[in-house]
């Protein structure tokens, strides 16, 4: 062994223990014992045998040490107690992930589908350089362990790989782009068992903002805790998860949003929290939890995952820049730089580590932000952190203990340790332990009608306790009929009266469309909480969007009715009660098709303003081609597949039938021939003058009162002959649900939270 320190000592003096005079760093900058281009040189000497010899008569095939120093390495980290059986350890060895460069010089950010709202800060740009490499390494052989009871904390500067290395670890990359390995147990883990044992809280507060906190957490658990669990159970779990949290006195307060007062932000991010760990995940990851917090509020959370790892799990997370309190709280620390590994081990361990690098720690300053700096001021350096990264290497491979990994093995496999985690209460699944089921792993906790009872229940309390959404929208489809209903104001049976009629009803049915809009934001603002409790199967697609449909179904009932009361008595439309209730369930399917066109489109186009600007610029198409402004047999050939589907045209076409195909009604009678022509300013003497002269030539009786349009020439002239009412309501009705299917796919197809 001495000969061993002496070969390294020799080879590497950096290693040695820094002078007591060179512990102070200089206020000008830090003090160094070699400079960093003889660093490398040293290191990169360090790897070739001086004899000349193979890579196993080199220095780093010498025995290692059986045991580390006190507080160096990761050997003596976070140990459990004697007695205690580890029961889970996650291992991740030579991580590799790698993306192709944008052509601008950016690093390609996340190469695929991300969640847009993680707003990562690790995201690397660089200068265009036309000899850098295509691809860019955002992990290079990452590796690292965490056992049951730790938390594995992930720090870094920006741009150094924190966030992709927690992706890497909860599935959230492409298994085909990410080199390397993932085991728990030994055994790698697949997509269905992660989802089932883990949870993953994301840096952004993803919840809705009129539920309180105790709302939040037991719809929490009605999605993630099996309907086989008794109501009183759920409940008993919920406030078992409040005390927790710490948030017993917030349990009643809503959370709150911009226009609502509610819990403080370090409560808000415990209820994120709260809402993925309700089922008492063994696997636990979080992207920067800290984020944005104050040093107190901090400092809460972390205990939080404390205790929550101290319960059986594991806890995995990135954060940046923690205090020194926050450090004491942590079992295990991975400093990253530019994707690779610049330290692991206890962060008790950072002060040796540095020291023996050359850049000892000062007594009065944050550890953690010490070694930001360094990394910071060796990254603006001409040979960057890859001093840093391979005096790593070589430390480990110092002191790191040779059985420290058979020690650390687990003695269960994954199964039985999930079966034994779940008999003393983690993965809460209210299975019968003793008949065997407790090992079971579903995908789901409950059956799609209860995720869709769950989903109703939270968006109709949601949407009731923010009333005024629903009055505005209401209040801008009674203003508009209204205007509707004073502009139109009870039409007469002539030429005009039937034109003016086309026009109310062209107006008016896109109108409902045009009113559907309002929809645009709703899933919108929802979209993320949808990625979020989806992404670790919560629930199912088809639920949400069957929910989504029943909750959006009352509102536009009370916005058809009050429309049509509105209009139909004071334009004077045809029918009576029955025409009134048709007129009334074709304003209902235009809301339909229309509030389901918008859905769709919301699942496509997740920003607000281009898809406000799609959705007009589309409607107005549809009304273009909807068959009032030109009939259908003078379009032309090569546009008239988009009168068919044209969204306007139907309900327009069903109306229009209903006021016009009816018996016994007259729009052109003898003397208003001539309205609406330069013959209309004859003296009536000389009209029927003119009327008798044509009824001598056509030998047909025609009169000043003589009926010689009705309403079925009106349809005939407008070209509406093809479908009868009844088929154009069906059709309306039909698109509706044909968007909401198609908003499942884009669902289904858009939220694959991966990394490609």
């Amino acid at each position: 062994m001495h000969a061993m320190a002496r070969a390294v000592h020799d080879r590497l003096p950096f290693l040695a223990s820094p002078e007591p005079a060179l512990a102070p760093p200089a206020p000008a900058g830090r003090r160094r014992n070699p400079s960093l281009s003889e660093m490398l040189s040293l290191v990169s000497a360090a790897t070739v045998d001086p004899a000349g010899t193979d890579d196993d008569g080199s220095v780093f095939s010498l025995p290692m040490p059986q045991s580390a120093p006190a507080g160096v390495g990761d050997s003596n980290a976070g140990d459990e107690a004697p007695g205690r059986t580890i029961q889970f350890r996650l291992a991740f060895t030579d991580l590799t992930y790698s993306v192709r460069r944008a052509r601008h010089g950016g690093d390609g950010g996340g190469g695929g589908l991300c969640l847009p709202v993680q707003r990562r800060s690790d995201r690397v740009t660089a200068a265009p350089d036309a000899h850098a490499p295509r691809t860019k390494a955002l992990l290079a052989g990452v590796s690292g362990e965490a056992k049951e009871g730790e938390i594995l904390a992930v720090m870094g500067a920006s741009g150094s790989g924190k966030s992709t290395l927690i992706d890497a670890l909860a599935n959230r990359i492409s298994r085909d782009a990410l080199k390397g390995s993932v085991t728990l147990n030994g055994e790698p883990l697949t997509g269905n068992i992660l989802k089932s044992m883990s949870a993953y809280v994301m840096q952004d507060d993803l919840l809705f903002p009129m539920l309180t906190v105790t709302e939040t957490l037991s719809f929490a658990a009605d999605f993630r805790l099996p309907r086989s669990l008794c109501a009183a159970k759920k409940r008993a779990r919920v406030h078992a998860l409040i005390d927790q949290l710490g948030l017993r006195a917030a349990a009643n307060t809503i959370i709150g949003d911009e226009g609502h007062r509610g819990v403080s932000g370090g409560e808000r991010r415990r209820v994120s929290i709260g809402t993925d760990i309700i089922h008492d995940p063994i696997l636990l990851f979080l992207d920067e939890p800290t984020s944005g917090l104050d040093s107190t509020s901090a400092f809460m959370v972390v205990k939080v995952l404390r205790r929550i790892a101290e319960s059986g799990s594991i806890v995995i997370t990135s954060i940046h820049q923690p205090s020194q309190r926050i450090l004491g709280l942590l079992d295990r620390l991975i400093l990253l730089s530019g994707g690779h590994t610049v330290f692991s081990g206890a962060p008790s361990a950072l002060p040796t580590y540095f020291a023996e690098f050359g850049f000892p720690v000062p007594d009065d300053e944050n550890r953690a932000e010490f070694a930001l700096d360094l990394i910071r001021e060796l990254e603006a350096s001409p040979t960057g952190t890859k001093p840093l990264a391979d005096f790593h290497r070589t430390w480990k491979l110092m002191h790191a203990a040779r059985d420290d990994a058979a020690a650390w093995a687990p003695t269960m496999s994954l199964k039985e340790a999930i079966s034994a985690s779940i008999s003393r209460g983690k993965l809460v699944s209210g299975a019968d332990v003793s008949s065997g089921e407790a090992a079971s792993m579903h995908t789901y906790a409950n059956p799609f009608w209860v995720e869709m009872k769950v989903l109703t229940k939270r968006s109709a309390i949601n949407t009731r306790r923010m009333p005024e959404l629903f009055l505005i929208r209401l209040g801008a489809v009674v203003v508009t009929g209204a205007i509707l209903a004073t502009v139109f104001f009870k039409l007469d049976q002539s030429p005009k009266g039937a034109q003016e009629r086309l026009g109310f009803f062209a107006f008016a049915m896109s109108t409902m469309f045009y009113t559907c809009a309002d929809a645009l934001p709703v899933f919108l603002q929802e979209r993320y909480v949808f990625l979020r409790e989806t992404a670790y199967g919560a629930y199912r697609h088809v639920s949400y969007v069957l929910s989504n449909a029943i909750v959006s179904f009352p509102p536009l009932v009370v916005l058809s009715l009050a429309f049509a009361l509105t209009t139909f008595f004071a334009v004077g439309l045809a029918g009576g009660a029955s025409g009134f209730a048709f007129y009334t369930l074709a304003i209902l399917a235009s809301f339909w098709a229309g509030s389901g066109f918008v859905t769709f489109l919301s699942g496509v186009i997740p920003h607000v303003m281009i898809g406000y600007t799609v959705v007009v610029a589309i409607l107005a198409y549809f009304l273009l081609f909807s068959g009032f402004f030109i009939n259908r047999d003078r379009i032309p050939a090569y546009w008239l597949w988009f009168h068919y589907l044209s969204l306007v045209k139907y309900p327009f076409e069903g109306v229009l039938q209903n006021e016009f195909a009816r018996g016994g009604e007259c729009f052109v009678r003898g003397a208003q021939i001539f309205d609406n022509s330069p013959l209309g300013a004859l003296p009536e003497a000389v009209k029927e003058r003119v009327l008798a002269s044509i009824s001598s030539a056509l030998g047909v009786g025609i009169g000043a009162d003589t009926c010689v349009a009705t309403g079925r020439s009106v349809l005939r002239q407008a070209a509406v002959t093809q479908l009868g009412k009844w088929e154009c309501l069906l059709v309306t009705a039909a698109w509706g649900f044909f968007f909401r299917i198609l908003f499942y796919f884009s669902l289904v197809l858009g939220s694959k939270n991966k990394r490609r």
